[in-house]
């Protein structure tokens, strides 16, 4: 009997359109256009404008991108995933909204969070469901309107993070493509160096809590820093060791875009040229959840069927891991 794997089988994507530039920045904090390029690789990011509008509406939209690229009817969807660390509102589950928002009536559907790992970790899920043989199409979509815990008087945040989503459908595949390995990791030590730390229940929401600005991400840049280096390049690694995989036979990079420095340490750690790593930080930014699924939607064109794909992400918690992937179509 043929083993089942979960491919993905379409993508999709939405990012807002006002645009935040490093030199709109410098009106904000002591900042400029040469020292955040040089330390992160940003030179604009996209902020979501316009009343009532939150982490769903992107993810609708990165939804109806993929289903009218791919001819999918919604209702065949089995399960949504929404990989997300801003939902719309507590306690409801964005990712049931989403559903129903985009005709998706036959599936069920929940949140994921798990930082900046959150569509990482969405993959091994979703592919899980799919090798399993009970579901046949599992949506998932990373997204994230980091815009709304920013403190855009805070240098160390308001330069890095942007918003917007990704969306990517994964399907049975008899071919021996899709999900092939994965390796993911936590570590719970990470809650000390990046984190909000007002409104859960440790320290519900207060009129101090709000006036103490604790609602806004906080983050130690330089200890992230050494732990997304360091364990993002292992387990890239360990995904082409365990898989006896060399250089040429990786085509693609898709690591998790929060710092140029970072994702060039991983490529060079598995040896991977520059030509072969997905980049897109410089026009969106860190956009959490959504960094993943933007960059395969925004590589498509180039991906073609039987590509070797490794994923590696970093993100709060502390939350990594990589996988490796075969391509499935030619777009």
């Amino acid at each position: 009997m043929t083993k089942i794997t979960a491919a993905i089988t379409a993508v999709g994507k939405y990012v807002p359109d006002y645009i935040l530039t490093n030199k709109e920045l410098e009106e904000y904090v002591d900042t400029n256009d040469e020292w955040i390029t040089s330390r992160t690789g940003i030179k604009e990011r996209r902020i979501l404008k316009g009343e009532g509008l939150g982490t769903s509406y992107m993810a609708i939209k990165a939804v109806e991108d993929l289903l009218k690229k791919s001819k999918v009817n919604p209702e065949e969807i089995d399960l949504v995933i929404v990989g997300t660390a801003t939902p719309d509102l507590p306690v409801a589950s964005t990712a049931a909204y989403v559903a129903s928002e985009v005709g998706a009536v036959n599936a069920f559907a929940y949140d994921l969070q798990a930082a900046c790992s959150s569509f990482l970790y969405g993959m091994s899920t979703a592919a899980s469901y799919i090798e399993s043989g009970r579901y046949k199409k599992v949506l998932l979509i990373g997204a994230d309107k980091m815009s709304s815990i920013i403190d855009y008087n805070d240098r160390a945040t308001c330069i890095i993070f942007g918003d917007g989503a990704g969306a990517a459908l994964f399907e049975p595949n008899n071919e021996g493509l899709g999900l092939q390995d994965e390796y993911l990791r936590s570590d719970g030590i990470g809650r000390d160096f990046l984190r909000i730390e007002a409104g859960g229940s440790i320290m519900p929401t207060t009129a101090q809590t709000v006036n103490d600005n604790k609602h806004f991400v906080y983050q130690e840049g330089k200890t992230v820093f050494k732990y997304a280096v360091s364990n993002m390049a292992d387990v890239a690694e360990k995904m082409l060791t365990r898989n006896n995989l060399t250089e040429p036979d990786i085509q693609w990079l898709v690591a998790h875009q929060a710092n140029k420095r970072i994702i060039e340490a991983t490529a060079n750690r598995v040896g991977v040229a520059s030509e072969k790593v997905m980049m897109n930080i410089h026009r969106y930014g860190n956009t959490t959840s959504a960094t993943l699924p933007l960059l395969l939607a925004d590589y498509e064109n180039q991906l073609k069927k039987g590509d070797n794909l490794i994923f590696a992400a970093f993100g709060g918690g502390f939350t990594w891991g990589a996988i490796y992937l075969k391509w499935a179509y030619n777009s």
